[in-house]
Parts: C-alpha cells; sequence; structure tokens
C-alpha cells in the first residue's frame, strides 16, 4: 500500500515525461507491441479463438513472469517500497486521464465545439462529428468514469494484492482488450479471451470505483444498484451510473460507431442532458475521489 501510494503521487506529480517516452516509450507501448505481432502473426486461418486464448495466455505470462523476476531482486525495507512505487507509477493513469479530460472541458467551455470534438475523439470511439454540446460532455464524463476505474482504481487493487505483477499483469489484460477485444469481424474470436479476462478482472474494481464516486458525491446509491446493469458492459455501468447521479445528468444513451446507430439504454434518465461545466464537475468528483483513494491507501499502510 505505501508503494502504490508513492506512485500515485509520483505519476500525478510528473505522468510519463515526453522526453522519456520519446527514447524509450512506455511499459504499455511494449506490451502493445507484443500483442499486435501476435494479432499480425497469429489471427488468421481456423482456430482463430484457441489462438487468441493461448495470445492474451502468452502476453499475461511474459509481463508478470518480467515483472515477478525484477520484484525478486527489489531489495527489502524502505529502498524495495521506493523502487516499486517508481516502477509501478506508470501502470497508473491518474494525471494522464485528468489531462485528457481536461482538453476536453476547454475548448468546450469556451464554446469551440469543433475542437472539444477534436479532443474527445482521443478518448472514445464514438464518432465526434455527430456530437453536440450534450455528446461531447456526456462522452467525456463517461471516459472519466470508466477510466478511472481502469486506470487507477483497478491496477491498484490488484497491485495491492500481488505488487508489481499484479499491476503489470492487470495492466497486461486491460491492453489485450483495448487492442483485439472489440466484437469486430477481425476480433469476434481472436480477442475472445481477452475481453472475457478484462471483464473479470474489472468486476471488483469496477464496483469499488462506483462505491469511491457514490460515496464521496454524497449519494447515487440507488441509481447505481439501479442502473449499473443496464450499460452494455459487466462492469463500467457501476461508476458511471454512480457519477451520474452525483451530478444529477443522464449518461449511456443511443450514440454512433462506425456510421452505425446503437441504442443503448440511458443510465440515471430522469436526469438532465450534461452541461460543459458538468464536465468540470465530474473532474472535481473525481479529483476528489483519487484523493480519498491514496488516503485509503495510506491508512492502511500505517496499519
Amino acid at each position: 500500500m505505501a508503494a502504490m501510494l508513492l506512485a500515485m503521487l509520483i505519476e500525478g506529480a510528473m505522468g510519463w515525461p515526453s522526453a522519456l517516452h520519446s527514447r524509450i516509450g512506455h511499459p504499455v507501448t511494449w506490451i502493445g507491441a507484443l500483442i499486435s505481432a501476435l494479432d499480425s502473426r497469429w489471427n488468421g486461418g481456423d482456430h482463430r479463438r484457441a489462438k487468441g486464448v493461448a495470445a492474451a495466455l502468452l502476453v499475461i505470462g511474459v509481463t508478470v513472469g518480467l515483472s515477478a523476476l525484477v520484484t525478486a531482486v527489489l531489495p527489502d525495507g524502505i529502498a524495495g517500497i521506493l523502487l516499486t512505487g517508481l516502477l509501478a507509477a506508470p501502470f497508473i493513469a491518474t494525471r494522464s486521464l485528468r489531462d485528457h479530460v481536461v482538453a476536453v472541458a476547454r475548448p468546450l467551455s469556451a464554446g469551440d465545439l469543433v475542437g472539444a470534438r477534436g479532443a474527445v475523439a482521443m478518448i472514445v470511439g464514438r464518432d465526434p462529428a455527430r456530437l453536440d454540446t450534450a455528446g461531447v460532455a456526456r462522452a467525456a464524463i463517461e471516459s472519466l468514469s470508466e477510466n478511472a476505474s481502469d486506470g487507477i482504481v483497478a491496477p491498484l487493487f490488484w497491485a495491492v494484492l500481488f505488487g508489481l505483477p499484479g499491476i503489470a499483469g492487470y495492466k497486461a489484460i486491460n491492453t489485450l482488450d483495448s487492442m483485439i477485444g472489440h466484437r469486430t469481424p477481425r476480433h469476434e474470436d481472436f480477442g475472445w479471451a481477452a475481453a472475457r479476462i478484462d471483464d473479470l478482472a474489472n468486476l471488483i474494481p469496477a464496483r469499488l470505483t462506483g462505491a469511491l464516486f457514490a460515496l464521496i458525491g454524497g449519494g447515487g446509491w440507488r441509481v447505481m444498484w439501479r442502473d449499473a446493469g443496464l450499460h452494455r458492459s459487466p462492469n463500467a455501468g457501476w461508476p458511471e451510473a454512480a457519477m451520474a447521479a452525483a451530478l444529477g445528468i443522464r449518461l449511456s444513451g443511443p450514440r454512433v460507431y462506425a456510421g452505425r446507430m446503437t441504442e443503448e439504454p440511458w443510465v440515471n434518465p430522469e436526469g438532465r442532458d450534461p452541461l460543459a461545466s458538468d464536465l468540470w464537475n465530474a473532474l472535481r468528483l473525481y479529483i476528489r475521489a483519487m484523493v480519498a483513494l491514496g488516503l485509503i491507501l495510506l491508512a492502511g499502510a500505517v496499519i
């Protein structure tokens, strides 16, 4: 817990420096390169689902194995905590998630819908050209809610349980899902295992994130329990429903992907459509929730 609190503080203060990224990339891009190579070589012919299972297990196994080797050579005591926190920091996205959403909030608040659409296209898969102000705000708030679980709570959850192998292994699972876990003709079978493993890995963290938002937001428990299951994802509905209730807005609903309209049900349907100001309110709630999460880690470390 002490190491993960340190990791949160390091990532929150520095992120991943661009100079470092330009020279050596990022641990997630290293994992992504392995996934891409397996996708290009194995995703074809017969038995694509079986090949996808093998690819997912290989990526997770390599990532966990390498991080376990690193853990084995780390010193004990304070030095080990410091080094573990430093090595874990790239697998947490506290600062980068905030920065991506702020990049949407600024032009949207200034009335620059075109700029806001371009920024939101960096974090969601829906067609930005179809989004009005409410649509852009809704997409960014949904991304903030879901990625608070995927990018922060879930990595920390698995790190507290299993250390560096836990956080690195989770990030491998999450990257697999983001790259090949889509229901497309190419990845319907090959990415089947990646999507199922990701659902399982996020089962508890997503509910913890929803509970954290409901607690910090001063309510939303009833809406979260009622509407979380309406979401197409078995996990994303929990933090999104809690966020929607805390802000008094509605999320999810119909949206366009690749030119096709998908009729998704509303989460917190009695809420109003979000305004640009609600994006800033969501960011404030997110920051308070992350501070609370850090205090929980601190208390756990002290105990």
